[in-house]
């Protein structure tokens, strides 16, 4: 009787925690009250394991990451010193745990010598293959700056990507964008990108038709103060998706949140202002120990690793770049030392 009791009991309070945690993850997602810690430096430019270069690396930025067979894979923008071709480079890596990261070897995409950078990586799962989205331009191959892809059959087969191919042509006369990010439904492939004057645009095309063809004529779906970097998941369990967005306020990055019942929107704010952001110096809690003032380019973790995007709210955490103020105020955009860290989601009493 006793013990019957007492697994009564432990039902009981097991449940309660459950509701408790429910009311803790849904009141964050209407309120859009996050917090964060910072973790330290994960990884900084390191001659050692970066691939050689007649110029220094400078600095390792715009992270995108997946969790697959028990490794993470990291794909990176990687710049160097130089002022002409090869400056900036896409650079991949892999390791099995986040201490591991700072050692971790690099290698350089053999995409090509012009501008690319900001890489997106998932997994395929129609085609049975990986996919690498940038913006790239190559007059080589005829492609003027915009959205590009290549594909491998294996993530960790840094040689094999195919080489830049557009994702469409950006028409004459038209923004071509920054920082382009695919996610998909059960339908339809959707684009989405910054032109860097508070707007973020939408594509989309069957995903029969993906990668390159079909594609309806880009449009504005979100006008606000942000900048760059609009990143798109799907929020697991519910039919909502998030885009965590980049935005500026005097020398500092930081970063918004905007929610969304379809991918073509409407976009509404949830931690979109200097007062209630998402990320910035203001809601980290550890901050007076952050060995960054800017968080940017931000990707958060996925619980899978395909072309849903997948993201469990309860369990945020996020990749991102960052830099203090004197490394972000020191010179150029091109001249800052940016490195990656953590920020996970914690929930204050």
């Amino acid at each position: 009787m006793m013990r019957w009791l007492g697994l009564v009991l432990l039902g009981t309070i097991t449940s309660l925690l459950a509701v408790q945690r429910a009311i803790a993850e849904e009141s964050v997602w209407k309120s859009g009250d996050f917090h964060w810690k910072v973790g330290p430096r994960l990884v900084s430019v390191n001659q050692e394991h970066f691939p050689e270069s007649e110029h220094p690396w400078v600095a390792v930025k715009d992270p995108s990451i997946v969790r697959y067979q028990d490794r993470w894979h990291l794909f990176c923008t990687l710049r160097n010193q130089s002022k002409g071709d090869g400056r900036i480079r896409i650079g991949y890596c892999s390791f099995e745990d986040w201490p591991d990261a700072a050692n971790a070897d690099w290698r350089l995409l053999d995409l090509t010598m012009q501008y690319h950078g900001a890489p997106q990586i998932f997994y395929f799962e129609p085609q049975k293959k990986w996919y690498l989205i940038y913006q790239a331009v190559d007059e080589s191959r005829g492609l003027s700056y915009g959205p590009c892809y290549s594909t491998n059959d294996s993530i960790d087969d840094a040689e094999s990507w195919t080489k830049p191919a557009a994702l469409y042509v950006v028409p004459e006369g038209k923004k071509a964008g920054l920082d382009y990010w695919v996610i998909c439904d059960d339908s339809l492939a959707h684009l989405l990108f910054t032109s860097l004057n508070g707007q973020m645009w939408h594509a989309k095309t069957r995903l029969d038709q993906f990668p390159n063809q079909g594609w309806s004529e880009p449009e504005v779906v979100l006008t606000a103060d942000i900048f760059e970097a609009s990143h798109t998941y799907r929020i697991r369990d519910r039919q909502q998706y998030v885009t965590l967005v980049e935005a500026q306020h005097g020398k500092r990055r930081y970063f918004k949140l905007f929610v969304a019942n379809h991918l073509d929107g409407p976009w509404s704010p949830l931690a979109a202002s200097r007062e209630k952001p998402a990320v910035s110096v203001r809601n980290v809690v550890n901050q007076e120990d952050s060995w960054a003032t800017s968080y940017s380019h931000g990707e958060f973790l996925r619980a899978g690793h395909d072309q849903r995007l997948v993201i469990d709210p309860d369990n945020l955490t996020m990749l991102f770049q960052g830099a203090d103020d004197r490394e972000y105020q020191k010179g150029g955009y091109g001249d800052i030392t940016w490195h990656l860290g953590l920020l996970k989601q914690v929930k204050l009493p």
